[in-house]
């Protein structure tokens, strides 16, 4: 594991007058650029071949307008941790910003041990999101006090309407949800989803199986700050689904016809902005300030920056209750933040996740703080 001392020798070794803001090109790019162009950073984006137009030609700065400095090009998006990458990303003192896509492409093992490049957030916790290694996102989770749905260790427990989440067997990145409410259901779904070799076995056994929460999806996506030991609520979202979203389009008998020749796939490609009521406010930053109490408390660092916990509202006995099903420890991959109201209503108007990471490494450079931001 590189050591936070390596890091800061890196950091003393920049020139803070010249940071260079960096980014993997896709995820959350262009929305990390923005902010940080607003405060008047240098930005890069590492790009891979064939997918690069949106940062070198569309979003590129030109003319007063676009916000993306330079693109390095890779082959492939694990390249970024090639030697002369990172040596091109130091010598251009980089801070680099991880986003899902980072963690995707590359390999966990690479940015943990080999990637030496300061990156700004909790180096070793986004493995965390994964529901297969030790003291994951429901640890976290249990320690804190937050409900999560009922997990089903045994598919042959189920005794109410499912979710299982299982990884794609060509997208491992992507998850093959479906719904089931017995272990009959359980059986007959994923064999079917095996032929059509869509999982397979090995992942299916890997699978998580957890009560299907009926109620108002919801990303609470939050943004903690070392600096001032202070959580803040960026936003809330929720997201697009497809082709779920287009079969929910159709009539209900269109639905029953449709569903006949095909089945519902919850593949996220967007999301759009959501408010909640001002009652609820409360308790979601309750929430969020359990969820860092316990990563302080069960991880080294803790949560530096964006998370989010991402879950639905449910309606039980005249009350409201929040129940969190998923967390991302890092930038979330969601514009629409910008345009709910909570960042304004501590701002006095609405920012993004990019300009708010922006604002902490400006302040971090301010009073000679960035080792404690930067992993």
């Amino acid at each position: 594991m590189i050591s936070r001392s390596q890091i800061s020798k890196i950091l003393e070794n920049y020139n803070h007058k010249d940071i260079t803001i960096g980014v993997l090109g896709g995820h959350s790019a262009l929305d990390v650029c923005r902010g940080a162009h607003s405060h008047g950073f240098k930005t890069l984006v590492v790009a891979q071949k064939r997918r690069e137009k949106t940062y070198a030609k569309y979003y590129k700065r030109r003319e007063g307008i676009g916000f993306v400095d330079d693109v390095i090009l890779v082959n492939k998006f694990s390249d970024i941790t090639k030697k002369e990458v990172q040596d091109e990303l130091r010598k251009r003192n980089t801070i680099f910003i991880h986003n899902r896509y980072f963690w995707v492409y590359c390999n966990f093992k690479d940015i943990e041990n080999k990637f030496l490049v300061p990156i700004y957030g909790t180096r070793d916790m986004v493995k965390l999101e994964e529901r297969d290694v030790p003291n994951n996102q429901y640890f976290l989770l249990e320690k804190a006090g937050i409900r999560t749905p009922k997990i089903f260790k045994d598919a042959k427990k189920i005794d109410r309407l499912a979710i299982v989440k299982v990884a794609e067997a060509k997208r491992v990145y992507e998850r093959a949800f479906f719904l089931c409410s017995s272990y009959k259901d359980f059986k007959e779904k994923s064999t079917e989803l095996l032929n059509k070799k869509i999982i397979n076995a090995k992942d299916l056994k890997k699978a998580v199986i957890e009560e299907y929460v009926i109620g108002a999806h919801v990303n609470f996506n939050f943004f903690y700050s070392p600096l001032n030991d202070q959580l803040e609520l960026m936003g809330t979202d929720t997201r697009r689904q497809t082709n779920l979203d287009g079969i929910l389009r159709l009539p209900a008998t269109e639905q029953l016809e449709v569903l006949k020749h095909i089945k519902p796939k919850m593949i996220e490609t967007g999301h759009y902005a959501v408010t909640i009521k001002e009652s609820l406010l409360e308790k979601v930053f309750e929430l969020g300030e359990r969820f860092v109490a316990a990563a302080k408390k069960f991880h080294p660092i803790g949560i530096i920056g964006p998370f989010a916990l991402q879950g639905a509202v449910v309606a039980e006995e005249g009350k409201e209750d929040i129940v969190i099903f998923d967390v991302s420890m890092r930038i979330p991959g969601s514009p629409g933040t910008l345009f709910t109201p909570y960042s304004g209503y501590l701002y006095g108007y609405s920012i993004s996740y990019g300009e708010r990471i922006g604002l902490e490494i400006k302040k971090a450079l301010e009073i000679g703080k960035l080792d404690l931001i930067c992993t």
